[in-house]
């Protein structure tokens, strides 16, 4: 049941990233954080627009893709570790490797002390919002689910 519900979280993350990549723009900027715009030195702005958020990157049409390639693995990989698909490999290297995304998911839920996770430092915007009550736990929840499944007996 938990590799089920991990492995059909993945496939539609794969999905919501194949939708951004084909130009869908439902919570696309939500997805992106924000960090503070700054003004050059002698510009003159209103103190709103100096304190306005902008987006920390653009993600390329390619990258975000392969983003949505790299969750369908996952949930691939998941699937085949608990029996809900075939894989070439169903033994250890596939059981480190979903303990490698584990680790990799955990790490996303404590951030990077900056921009995301739970102990980021720039917040005020949307995604900072979404990504401290939607985003983290979710890779922590994922994390969890993932470890499982790796644990789980062949």
């Amino acid at each position: 049941m938990v590799a089920l519900l991990v492995a059909c979280t993945y496939l539609l993350l794969a999905v919501v990233h194949v939708y951004w990549a084909l130009g869908g723009r439902l919570a696309k900027d939500a997805a992106v954080p924000r960090v503070p715009r700054k003004v050059a030195a002698g510009d003159i702005a209103p103190p709103a627009m100096a304190s306005a958020m902008v987006p920390a990157f653009t993600p390329s049409r390619t990258g975000t893709l392969l983003v949505a390639v790299g969750l369908a693995a996952v949930a691939l990989m998941v699937g085949a570790r608990a029996g809900l698909a075939t894989a070439p490999s169903t033994g250890p290297i596939l059981q480190w490797a979903i303990g490698l995304v584990a680790l990799a998911m955990l790490a996303r839920a404590v951030g990077d002390f900056r921009l995301v996770g739970f102990f980021k430092r720039i917040t005020g915007s949307s995604f900072a919002w979404l990504d401290t009550r939607v985003y983290s736990p979710l890779c922590l929840a994922l994390s969890a689910g993932l470890a499982y499944v790796a644990i789980l007996p062949p």
